[in-house]
């Protein structure tokens, strides 16, 4: 579909006398035209008040995307929209959703006004055959997306939607439904996952940054099994020993890593930034495919 044809579409369905679902839409948007293929992100986010603050950590964010094309949509996978089933933000105005406590004012008063990506929300149902999506319009942005994309995208005038994570699905399962993601880098889309490879806020220690033995070995261990390419390790990674159980006690903040890590093809190759690890255990390992 052409540009113009594209504009058109849009202006006849904003005066049509009934909203669309996503599968009528999908029939304007399913020749949606190819561009150049997008890279993929992991993106460690660690405290919500990174998306208030400058520090080593957010600047890496800033740089990271510097030379990325402009992305016509973002899809975000974060670690903090967790549901049963898989969902797909399919609203044009998401909210800017505060699902913290205990912070202060400033970080509450934050508004990240990106506009939605239904056209490219219903591309997912297209594309995703393993799996029912069903489109969302009540979640928005959480801060899993927001706080990055504030110091990566901060003028908030890409569109942004989120994918869910379902759940009731294994690791294995999560990464073969991240493969089926892979046309949406030929079509202008930035995937990015946001959780963090080290995430135990139960054994965080405010007080040194010197991190524990363990956190300190699953990280590396992390790095190099995803610069050997060995994903099958990475997905069995109950299998890793005490350090990856110490590092993921609960699997919502490592999988959306999977889904960067499944998005990998031949010929591309893995650039970490943000190499750091917090609180003693937690990781802000970041990385860049493509």
């Amino acid at each position: 579909m052409k540009r113009a044809e594209f504009l058109e579409s849009m202006l006849i369905l904003s005066s049509a006398p009934a909203i669309l679902n996503l599968s009528e839409l999908s029939k304007i948007t399913g020749t949606y035209p190819v561009s150049e293929k997008m890279p993929v992100f992991f993106v460690g986010h660690g405290s919500p008040m990174n998306a208030i603050t400058d520090n080593n950590l957010t600047r890496g964010w800033t740089e990271s995307v510097r030379n990325v094309p402009r992305p016509k949509a973002i899809l975000c996978i974060s670690a903090h929209w967790e549901t049963r089933g898989t969902w797909v933000t399919a609203m044009e105005k998401p909210r800017t959703i505060h699902d913290f406590g205990g912070f202060p004012q400033a970080l509450f008063d934050v508004r990240y006004n990106a506009p939605g990506a239904p056209e490219y929300a219903c591309i997912v149902q297209d594309v995703v055959k393993s799996t029912p999506v069903k489109e969302d319009y009540e979640w928005g942005l959480d801060h899993g997306t927001w706080s990055i994309l504030m110091k990566m995208y901060p003028n908030a005038d890409i569109p942004v939607f989120q994918l869910s994570l379902n759940r009731n699905m294994s690791p294995a399962q999560h990464y073969a439904l991240a493969k089926e993601l892979a046309p949406l880098r030929r079509k202008g889309v930035l995937i990015v996952g946001s959780g963090n490879i080290v995430h135990n806020l139960r054994l965080a220690d405010f007080s040194t940054e010197t991190p524990y033995d363990w956190a300190a070995e699953f990280d590396t261990l992390s790095k190099k099994l995803i610069t050997a390419r060995d994903h099958s390790k990475l997905i069995a990674y109950h299998d890793l020993g005490k350090a990856a159980q110490l590092s993921i006690p609960t699997p919502e903040h490592y999988l959306p890593m999977l889904y960067a890590i499944a998005l990998q093809e031949n010929g591309e190759d893995v650039h970490f930034f943000n190499e750091e690890l917090v609180f003693r255990s937690g990781s802000m390992r970041s990385l860049r495919i493509g």
